[in-house]
């Protein structure tokens, strides 16, 4: 052992040595003994050696450290050195997927309505960017400068990002191409991806119809194989419902990059191949005189919302469908801000709305005479040759307040039949036709509600786009009444149908009986428009009227033209037409008094042979003013005079 020192205040004594060597367990004197030696203190040892048992203790701990480090050395070396290594692999090898060029749209004459343009994208694989915050903030931080984003956003979305990849620049301009390109080696684990974007020539026409492609979200990215966060996706319309088609396959590369994240090779896999064309039943010019007919009818009216659709009754194609307001498609494929998206949204005029198919639809007024008149034709009401004496106003008891309640035609007509009351929109004949009058008897409401269900309302027509309502039509209750009826006979009261489903039953009369389901896309075609797939008409219904009854329906329809409410506007076309106007209350008035109304049209024309089917609806319309007629006029005079 060492020697052990005391001290007296007038000498210091020594103890001499024992003789033995140095014991392991024997130390050095520390710093505090030493102080404390300096301070004179006697007769305390200052060295204590370990206990034997307490370095055993150590050794054993020491053993058991160097176990657990062999056991796990040889787990990870020997039993999971395999999946490490293809782990390891796959952080310096990861395969990438390559989007595909997506399929164009085409109107049936093959016209092109769609084009692709190449687009950048800045994205970025979380896995190689900055572990540590801080950096990682440096680096969201030189982006947000660089692409003019707001820094707060690129942290939201990065932390709120489930993925490994995330989109960090969509659509960089080429100012910031030339930026990125020159500092790409300062952001790890990020790449300039080429990728394509939608410009769509139709611009407003179609937007309803065509629908529009923008980034895919998180949601759709997590219930969808082969698509990347930069990948574009159909969204409404066409672009969604046959997004299959139109995708195409994408191809895949392998990237290789190096412990920094820096890619050092990149090989292709496999190449991407085309989506395919969809050939739509479209016609560009029929689109565009509707859209340019409706916009004369606002500017000459002050109205601001309308609806047309077109239909082939023969095939249930459809030929035209505008929905106004509209908006630009191709500013959702480019990226749209957050701002102008709320503004979308928040515009009371709904401009995503689509109005042919979609809500619970609109109040028919009298445009659904044609087939309120073929009910009763269908359950023996009345014959073709029938005459009614249709007084100024018809008055009935109310079972409620006892009191004479009157229903007014909008002129006096007299004794008229089937065909004049469609022509001329008779009231009190179809107050009649639908609830009876004193020996007459009726319809009925609950008749009146089967034979509209029959056409198709108050149920999807199966139209090949996305977003369609069903309408509705009345609960017939305990609490229903007689003058219930007689508005539901004339298309007024708790009912709305959409224009869609107003024009497949149109549709029906005008081929003779046949309910067809409408259909947007007639083919799809590959990249030399060779045929790869054909859509066969489909029937609904048929054999549910009987055709001759269908006719006197058919005569009435065109006596509207040669002398009953479409004369001077639809007599003057190349062909033949057949129509029925109408115009329903919206509840609201002026404030002079007059009511706001729907303004509606439906024709088909030619008469003998329908190929078109047109229905036209504009909201708002003062009572007095004309609005669908002149649609439907400008429409039919170029689609006759081509």
């Amino acid at each position: 052992m060492f020697d052990f020192l005391y001290f007296s205040k007038d000498k210091e004594y020594k103890v001499d040595p024992p003789s033995q060597e140095i014991e392991p367990q024997e130390v050095l004197l520390d710093t505090l003994a030493q102080e404390r030696t300096q301070e004179g203190l006697r007769g305390i040892k200052l060295e204590v050696p370990l206990s034997e048992k307490i370095l055993k203790g150590g050794y054993v701990f020491f053993l058991l450290i160097v176990a657990v480090f062999g056991l796990k050395t040889i787990a990870f070396q020997v039993f999971n050195g395999d999946e490490f290594a293809l782990a390891a692999k796959k952080n310096l090898n990861r395969d990438t997927y390559l989007a595909p060029p997506r399929g164009v749209i085409y109107d049936r004459n093959f016209n092109q309505l769609v084009f692709n343009e190449p687009s950048f994208d800045v994205v970025c694989d979380k896995r190689d960017m900055p572990s540590s915050r801080s950096f990682l903030e440096e680096e969201l931080g030189s982006f947000s400068r660089i692409l003019s984003r707001s820094f707060e956003e690129l942290k939201r979305e990065f932390d709120a990002n489930p993925y490994p990849e995330i989109l960090i620049g969509e659509n960089v301009s080429h100012d910031q191409l030339v930026i990125l390109n020159a500092r790409l080696d300062e952001f790890p684990g990020c790449t300039i991806r080429l990728n394509e974007i939608r410009n769509y020539d139709t611009g407003l026409l179609a937007s309803h119809l065509l629908g529009y492609t923008a980034k895919i979200s998180k949601e759709e990215l997590s219930s969808r194989l082969l698509y990347s966060v930069a990948d574009q996706i159909g969204k409404e319309g066409v672009e969604r419902q046959y997004e299959e088609f139109l995708r195409g396959t994408p191809g895949k590369i392998s990237v290789q990059t190096d412990a920094f994240g820096q890619i050092v090779a990149e090989t292709k896999k496999s190449e991407p191949i085309a989506g395919s064309g969809v050939v739509l039943w479209m016609e560009r010019g029929l689109q565009t005189k509707l859209f340019e007919g409706i916009e004369r009818v606002f500017r000459d009216t002050g109205a601001k919302k309308a609806a047309a659709v077109a239909l082939d009754p023969q095939t249930g194609g459809v030929l035209a469908l505008v929905s106004l307001p509209s908006f630009d498609p191709t500013a959702f494929s480019g990226g749209i801000s957050q701002k102008e998206w709320d503004k979308i949204l928040q515009n009371p005029l709904s401009p995503l709305f689509n109005r042919v198919i979609g809500g619970v639809g609109y109040p028919t007024g009298s445009v659904i005479k044609p087939l309120i008149g073929l009910a009763a034709l269908e359950e023996g009401v009345i014959n073709e040759t029938t005459t009614l004496f249709a007084p100024l106003e018809l008055c009935v008891e109310n079972v409620y307040t006892k009191q004479q309640e009157c229903f007014h035609d909008w002129t006096f007509h007299g004794n008229t039949d089937i065909k004049r009351a469609i022509a001329e929109s008779v009231n009190p004949f179809f107050y009649m036709l639908g609830g009876g009058y004193e020996n007459f008897r009726g319809l009925g409401s609950q008749k009146i509600k089967q034979y509209l269900e029959k056409f198709g309302w108050n149920e999807p027509t199966g139209i090949d786009i996305p977003g369609e309502g069903k309408g509705i039509l009345p609960t017939i209750d305990k609490n229903w009444r007689l003058g219930d009826t007689y508005h539901f006979s004339i298309g007024q009261g708790p009912f709305a149908v959409t224009p869609l489903q107003v024009a497949t039953a149109i549709s029906a009369i005008a081929n003779g009986g046949k309910l067809m389901e409408p259909h947007v896309v007639k083919s799809i075609v590959d990249s030399e428009k060779n045929p790869v797939q054909e859509f066969q008409p489909q029937v609904k219904s048929e054999n549910f009227v009987d055709p001759a009854n269908v006719e006197i329906i058919k005569k009435g329809m065109r006596q509207t033209v040669t002398a009953g409410s479409a004369t001077g506007f639809l007599d003057r076309i190349p062909v033949k037409v057949a129509a029925k106007t109408g115009t329903a209350q919206t509840g609201r008035k002026t404030w002079n008094g007059k009511d706001y109304l729907y303004s509606w049209t439906v024709a088909f024309a030619p008469y003998e042979d329908p190929e078109i089917v047109l229905v036209v609806v504009v909201e708002d319309i003062v009572e007095g003013r004309v609005a669908a007629l002149p649609v439907v006029r400008d429409a039919f005079q170029w689609y006759f005079s081509r």
